[in-house]
């Protein structure tokens, strides 16, 4: 065999099966500055080499960063929503002007008002945001030092698409109520969704009379979504606040949406390094596989919404059970009883799948992940005959 007779693609492969690490990325130059250059070096980035994942049909991917939200513009890139739903959401001059949203040495602060008592039919105040950028899937990942909890108190770290709800979808990724301890992921869709009890997640479904729910067809009420409760007790409130918070991340791509959470001692290294790979996470907490339901159709066009909620339809209907004192509306009147009603951010990031058309580099030689989609370019061209002369030349040694 004469490996010049062979594809590129097969190349690639046969390279892949021999040389397991992948540590590199390129930054690609520009087309001016590739062809003024006596000759093409690419510029090599350290990847850490579990950072690349692959897809169910064998193709390859990195998920690389698209936005982040932190620090002093965390602001900038989110609209206040301003109404009463039952809370009393505020503009964002009243929000800043009041000390509701507030940056502090580079960390992000949303509360709700913890210094006036009201009378009796008055709403608390609160916020709500929604990102200006909409998304159609992306990995997602928020770093927090402390959620909202307590008794009447309902906040959410959640996604909503644009249009009419519930047919564009809403992926609720944190969210609880009261002095609850358990995170709850929950799905709205229209028709055709289905949560799979079978799937490969750790938590477990939430029940309707004793009964998975297992229908996210929000259009049929009382249906609140399918839903899935997280086992860990350091998923959601004291608890994960006392453990100096953590991280949850929701991936949402073609093979389905899938959430994990992490208290602050058990974030994953790459993570942190900013090349997550959700592969090397373990089994996620909640998941929502294609095969009941299409991640694509269902969910449209998201923004991403943080809020903090007094009552309403979970926090008001479940209080009378929750072992809380009074009732939900008493409770609100006292402003004491919110000083645990505040988000601690460090960053949200979202990530962007990659393609990538499978190239390495090992310990002794340059050779680069290339993006899938740059093959077909011009670039592309001039690349794949750089890596395949490097490839030809490793192959025969």
């Amino acid at each position: 065999m004469h490996f010049h007779d062979l594809p590129f693609s097969v190349l690639a492969l046969l390279f892949l099966q021999t040389h397991h690490t992948i540590a590199a990325s390129v930054d690609f130059p520009s087309l001016d500055d590739l062809f003024s250059a006596s000759s093409f070096s690419p510029q090599i980035k350290a990847r850490d080499d579990t950072a690349y994942d692959q897809n169910p049909n064998g193709s390859f991917f990195v998920w690389l960063p698209q936005d982040e939200y932190s620090g002093d513009t965390f602001f900038d890139r989110f609209n206040f929503f301003a109404d009463i739903d039952p809370t009393h959401y505020v503009n964002k001059s009243f929000a800043l002007d009041n000390g509701l949203a507030y940056v502090q040495d580079g960390t992000v602060f949303m509360k709700g008002d913890d210094t006036t008592w009201l009378a009796d039919g008055e709403f608390r105040n609160s916020v709500r945001i929604s990102s200006i950028s909409q998304y159609n899937t992306g990995l997602f990942i928020l770093d927090i030092n402390r959620a909202p909890w307590g008794c009447a108190i309902w906040p959410a770290w959640w996604t909503v698409g644009g249009g009419q709800w519930p047919f564009t979808g809403e992926i609720d990724i944190l969210e609880g109520v009261h002095d609850n301890e358990h995170n709850q992921v929950t799905w709205h869709t229209g028709p055709d969704c289905f949560l799979t009890p079978e799937s490969n997640f750790t938590g477990a479904v939430v029940q309707s009379n004793g009964q998975n729910n297992t229908n996210c067809d929000g259009t049929i009420p009382p249906n609140a979504g399918c839903g899935v409760q997280e086992w860990s007790r350091a998923s959601y409130g004291e608890d994960f606040n006392l453990q100096g918070g953590g991280v949850f991340a929701m991936k949402w791509d073609e093979n389905g949406i899938a959430v994990w959470s992490f208290f602050r001692a058990a974030v994953p290294a790459d993570i942190v390094r900013g090349t997550p790979n959700p592969s090397q996470w373990g089994s996620p907490v909640a998941a929502l596989e294609p095969g009941g339901c299409d991640p694509i159709k269902n969910f449209v066009n998201h923004s991403i919404v943080f809020d903090i909620t007094f009552c309403g339809d979970w926090a008001g209907n479940s209080y009378a059970t929750s072992g809380c004192p009074g009732t939900c509306a008493d409770r609100l009147k006292d402003p004491s009883n919110f000083e645990n009603a505040s988000w601690s951010i460090n960053y949200m990031k979202v990530y962007k799948k990659q393609p990538i058309f499978a190239i390495v580099r090992d310990s002794n030689n340059a050779i680069a992940i290339a993006p899938h989609e740059l093959m077909s370019a011009t670039l592309g061209r001039v690349l794949v005959v750089a890596v395949v002369s490097v490839i030809l030349g490793l192959l025969v040694l």
